[in-house]
């Protein structure tokens, strides 16, 4: 099937050939319908929905949502302007990211991915990896032989400084990491429940929890105002760093972005570049504990590239392993795993009707492990995505950030840092679980391990 031949999004007009209705899910619970899958089992439900067809309709409490299964729909879905940024995740996620750039849409989105884009060029993303190699450092040389770590708390104060430090040029963010950290986790799980669970009158009740993620969500908020009012005392920085150019930034008629709307932004820079990059590194470290062999070979090409010194730009295209690693990890455990998007218009996918403004709902996580389009697809095998293989892998069946005009402007940033700060901690640290760690995955907004402590020893 091509994308072309997937899509199909074109209005269905009145006298003409009716379209199927996809299937609906069997199961579901009274009331909640399928929502009680997403919160009892939100990964195994996805990931099994593939068996019950390519586009399929669930229960959302009293709504219908349809599920794309298939990567090929997946794409034509993502390419078709008959499909905008909404539906539960997005409409959820308003709350902490405003109307930034992640959940705008039309001219609003286009302009501000453009007001952006300078700040993501290639020779910006080499100024920023000496930040991103000199951070990966300092957290190394924060440890000492013997000490167990919480890979989880240190992969996130770690990228967090790097986006503080490289796109919006704060230096002094050592104690905000720590709470941004704290608040995010908090924040992400009340807002996944939000998004299964459309019970908005309940999450007005204080309650623990309730009382919990008010607090949380106030506490980031306050912390980002005050990242934005320290640069704005401190002057505008590098000319095309990320904050400045937003300050910077003039509208058609002369007018200044409004104070909310640079809010809006950072907030969307921060939760992208730290919590789905903090993550993929915790995971990525976990799963060299369980392969040694591919940790092996990792350390002694870095060793080899480097000579043991520190890792740099120029390094990242001899570090084919190191970036298979990466890769491999943000296939079988991808930070972001769960993505809805809103018809427009009746329309059609794949051969089937979709009524307008329909919530239609995909996951990543569930296409990245597709049997059908991953050999041995539970397996972590970096070396997969060496090019005499990755070339079989199916078109869009692996995404982490996206396609089309909503692919994230900072791949290549998120793809270098990821690298340096692997290829600078893993040979200085060889890593191993303690006991009570609890490498279970932590389902919220994002996925992350519940409690990843590893013991370093020095190499």
């Amino acid at each position: 099937m091509t994308v072309e031949s997937a899509a199909s999004a074109i209005p269905a007009p009145a006298g003409s050939q009716r379209l199927n209705t996809p299937p609906l899910v069997s199961g579901g619970a009274p009331l909640l319908g399928h929502a009680w899958n997403l919160v009892r089992d939100p990964l195994g439900f996805l990931a099994d929905l593939r068996d019950h067809g390519d586009l399929v309709r669930i229960r959302l409490g009293p709504k219908t949502a349809y599920a794309v299964c298939a990567p090929q729909l997946v794409g034509a879905l993502l390419k078709s302007p008959e499909y905008v940024v909404g539906g539960p995740l997005w409409d959820t996620l308003e709350v902490l990211l405003g109307k930034g750039v992640a959940t705008s849409n039309g001219p609003v989105h286009r302009r501000q991915r453009r007001m952006m884009q300078p700040a993501f060029r290639p020779e910006r993303i080499a100024d920023y990896a000496r930040v991103m190699a000199q951070e990966a450092q300092a957290t190394a040389a924060r440890w000492s032989d013997g000490d167990t770590v919480d890979v989880s708390a240190e992969m996130f104060r770690t990228a967090v400084r790097v986006v503080s430090r490289s796109l919006l040029e704060v230096d002094s963010i050592g104690e905000k990491a720590d709470r941004i950290s704290d608040s995010l986790h908090t924040v992400f799980e009340g807002l996944y429940r939000r998004m299964v669970l459309s019970v908005g009158p309940l999450y007005r009740v204080p309650t623990p929890a309730n009382r919990r993620f008010e607090r949380a969500l106030a506490d980031l908020h306050a912390l980002v105002d005050e990242i934005i009012a320290e640069r704005r005392r401190c002057g505008n920085g590098t000319e095309e760093d990320l904050l400045a150019v937003l300050l910077a930034a003039r509208d058609e008629s002369g007018q200044p972005l409004t104070d909310q709307e640079i809010h809006d932004h950072v907030v969307s820079l921060v939760v992208a570049g730290a919590e789905n990059v903090a993550s993929t590194l915790a995971w990525a470290f976990h799963l060299l504990t369980e392969h040694p062999d591919h940790e092996r070979r990792l350390v002694e090409e870095v060793n080899s590239v480097t000579g043991g010194r520190p890792v740099a730009f120029a390094d990242l295209g001899e570090l084919r392993h190191t970036r298979n690693v990466v890769t491999e990890a943000m296939r079988i455990r991808p930070a972001a795993w769960i993505f809805t998007r809103r018809s427009v218009a009746e329309t059609a996918l794949g051969g089937y009707r979709i009524p307008a403004d329909a919530d239609i709902v995909y996951s990543v996580y569930a296409m990245q492990r597709d049997p059908r389009s991953f050999e041995r697809h539970l397996e972590f095998d970096p070396d997969r995505w060496n090019p005499e293989r990755a070339a079989s892998v199916p078109e869009f069946a692996m995404m982490p950030f996206g396609v089309g005009n909503r692919k994230c402007p900072g791949d290549h940033f998120s793809l270098a840092e990821l690298t340096i700060i692997l290829a600078t901690i893993a040979p200085r640290w060889r890593l191993a679980p303690v006991a009570g760690t609890d490498t279970r995955t932590k389902v919220g907004i994002t996925l992350h391990p519940r409690d990843l402590v590893l013991r370093a020893t020095a190499r």
